[in-house]
């Protein structure tokens, strides 16, 4: 049995996704082949005749799922199983991360009666969605939403104005992510937007994001990089991916030790794809090192994602930047390797080389960003903690995040100044 459901990006329907004997299968529409500006839906997804199967398709759908414990409860929600991408695409996927739309076949897209169609929420209501996404994550099911994004943590798509919050209707997409505290994660609000916020006074140009509370609740609200609002002012989507759909790898293997991406991969697709990609390599390399330095251990490739602005990706500003070395609980391993070591505590100096090396840049490039961003990066986040405007100062959390910023500064730039490591020739090429 063959069960479909229309594939559309943006306002076009450019293919169909199929479930044939539990396994997916996408074939692009023949018009949109034919379209003289068509565009493929993945890096991993090219355009062609030929349908994909279940190994090509499955990471870039099953990617924009929520993963892990969400994952379950939709299931569930909906009475399907946990591992039917289909199925759960089916239910909520109206709004996906990206400009990715799952309809019935012969289902028109949604069109907003007005031109912004938004169930705004009172504050009680705001806290009782925080109460019931633990238990209802994306608020699967309820008032006919339809919205998905990837992650294990919970997270809502909303709309903000000003300090109004809204949930997206008819098709009405959202403007920021709503992040509410990590259960037992000790105020992990603070924790990533800090860490947001030290990156954009890095001029590392991540996402935008305030912390927001409505009564007794604090939670973080993220712009998304994935709109943009039209001439008119009217909010647009933006295309996406994240490095994992983008090298065709499924979501339960992002983990590098688990078979997931490395950095050489993540540095080969910013080289492959964008254009011109040089610069989109030196921001990749200030991710690698600000994730490092802040320790942000859950930094995996679908913490990394592709950004379609313009004729082509570009890397799209940083998210998920959350510091879990501050945890003593939390794994001391990184999501991806420096060199051959999971863990900062054991990198030396012949360790960035080896990184170097491995995402084709010259060592001697790579070690003076490491050392500009080792020197600034204290410096910078003592002058955020103490900026009063921004609600930081005093904050057992951001005070633990900033003493272990200084000590990997430190013992960043003791190793990298020791002559003893830079014997080796720079005859390596540039981004």
């Amino acid at each position: 049995m063959t069960h479909e459901l229309d594939v559309w990006l943006f306002a076009d329907r450019i293919g169909s996704l199929a479930l044939i004997q539990g396994r997916l299968n996408f074939c692009y529409a023949a018009e949109w082949l034919k379209q003289p500006n068509a565009a493929a839906l993945s890096c991993s997804l090219p355009l062609q005749t030929e349908p994909f199967d279940d190994h090509k398709a499955r990471p870039f759908f099953a990617g924009l799922l929520p993963e892990g414990q969400m994952r379950r409860l939709i299931a569930q929600q909906f009475q399907v199983s946990g591992q039917n991408d289909f199925a759960l695409l089916g239910h909520i996927g109206g709004e996906c991360a990206g400009a990715v739309t799952f309809l019935e076949p012969g289902q028109a897209l949604p069109v907003p009666s007005h031109h912004d169609d938004v169930q705004w929420l009172s504050d009680e209501e705001v806290i009782a969605i925080l109460d019931e996404l633990p238990r209802r994550p994306m608020l699967a099911g309820k008032d006919g939403l339809r919205l998905s994004l990837a992650g294990a943590q919970d997270k809502l798509p909303v709309v903000v104005d000003d300090n109004r919050i809204g949930l997206p209707c008819n098709g009405t997409p959202s403007s920021h992510i709503l992040k509410p505290a990590i259960h037992a994660v000790e105020d992990s609000v603070t924790n990533e937007g800090f860490c947001l916020a030290l990156a954009e006074a890095m001029q590392l140009k991540p996402a935008r994001s305030r912390i927001h509370s409505v009564q007794d609740r604090r939670f973080l609200l993220v712009e998304r990089y994935d709109r943009i609002h039209d001439a008119e002012g009217h909010l647009q989507r933006l295309h996406q991916e994240d490095f994992c759909q983008a090298l065709g790898v499924v979501p339960e293997m992002k983990y590098q030790n688990e078979g997931g991406p490395d950095l050489a991969q993540c540095f080969e697709l910013v080289r492959r794809v964008t254009r011109p990609s040089a610069p989109q390599v030196l921001r990749l390399l200030d991710y690698v090192i600000f994730n490092a330095l802040i320790g942000n251990h859950d930094a995996h490739a679908k913490n990394f994602s592709l950004l379609y602005s313009g004729e082509t990706p570009v890397l799209a500003p940083f998210y998920d930047t959350l510091s879990t070395a501050a945890y003593p609980t939390l794994t001391p391993k990184m999501a991806m390797k420096i060199g051959s070591k999971y863990k900062f505590s054991e990198i030396q100096a012949r360790h960035w080389n080896q990184f170097a090396e491995s995402a084709g840049l010259a060592r001697a490039q790579a070690k003076r960003r490491i050392l500009e961003l080792a020197k600034s990066l204290p410096l910078a986040a003592r002058k955020l903690h103490s900026n009063p405007g921004r609600g930081f100062a005093g904050n057992v959390v951001v005070e633990k995040i900033i003493a272990l910023i200084e000590q990997r500064c430190a013992l960043t730039i003791r190793q990298l100044t020791n002559t003893a490591a830079d014997s080796e020739a720079p005859t390596e090429p540039s981004p």
